[in-house]
């Protein structure tokens, strides 16, 4: 019998990717709106997740804002010309604003503060952000590219699972992830090889061994992103990011693969 969590899994995960790739390939707009919205939804879950213990207190509100103003500024530059300046000046005026901010607060760990949001920005906003980099890839609007991104991702995620949970036996980093296995990374990766090459039969910007590196990329790098969000987890002491998916978990636990491929899927792409 197919228990509950299960079909409520897969049908909050089906509404999930529907919606991303919809909000990818529909238009620009689409994109901006989407993203924006699941970048600050991801921003908040991480500040809220440092923030648990009363230890760190970390402005969630001002913190949103600067994941916002920078995810507009990348958007900007690519599809808003009658924009003729860079609006990244804006970006970092207020963050300092916000790191300013904090001499009036009169917290016990005011360094601790800064930190942590300046390390947000990094983690969470900033891979958000060069997904606008991606979508307006080679001077042209490219849906397409930025989609097989996810694409490999949920293959590699789905596949690490089906294999790591049947046959599963040696542990890939167990004092972070428990549940993840060797043979659950074999397999993500192999399948992602393979939807990598299916890929590079209708997307043509790539030859067919680009696309292998770009999908042993995803793999390698999505792992080391899961495992970063792990870690932040493990040491705060939170099982997931959020409650906001059900059957999922947080917004920040179905993009935590992204954090780490989507810098380097940007700059492999800048090299070749």
């Amino acid at each position: 019998m197919i228990s509950k969590n299960l079909i409520q899994r897969t049908f909050f995960g089906a509404i999930f990717v529907a919606t991303i790739i919809s909000a990818i390939l529909v238009s620009p707009w689409t994109f901006l709106a989407v993203f924006l919205i699941v970048s600050s939804l991801s921003i908040c879950e991480f500040y809220a997740m440092v923030n648990e213990h009363g230890r760190i207190e970390v402005m969630i509100g001002p913190a949103v804002v600067a994941n916002c103003i920078l995810f507009f500024v990348f958007f900007a530059r690519h599809f808003l010309d009658f924009i003729l300046f860079d609006l990244m000046p804006v970006y970092g005026f207020f963050v300092i604003l916000v790191l300013i901010s904090e001499l009036f607060r009169h917290r016990h760990r005011p360094l601790h503060n800064w930190a942590y949001f300046l390390l947000g920005q990094v983690m969470v906003s900033l891979p958000f952000a060069l997904l606008n980099n991606i979508l307006y890839f080679n001077e042209e609007w490219n849906p397409y590219l930025l989609l097989a991104v996810f694409i490999i991702i949920w293959v590699n995620d789905t596949f690490a699972y089906l294999v790591g949970s049947t046959l599963g036996k040696h542990r890939l980093f167990e004092r972070i992830s428990p549940k993840k296995s060797w043979e659950g990374f074999v397999g993500g990766a192999v399948a992602a090889l393979g939807a990598g090459y299916v890929l590079s039969l209708f997307i043509i910007d790539l030859a067919w061994w680009q696309w292998l590196i770009f999908s042993l990329l995803v793999v390698v790098f999505g792992t080391f992103g899961d495992l970063m969000e792990s870690f932040i987890k493990r040491s705060v002491k939170v099982k997931d990011s959020g409650r906001l998916i059900p059957g999922h978990g947080g917004l920040l636990d179905r993009f935590d693969s992204m954090l780490l491929v989507v810098p380097i899927i940007y700059f492999y792409l800048l090299l070749i």
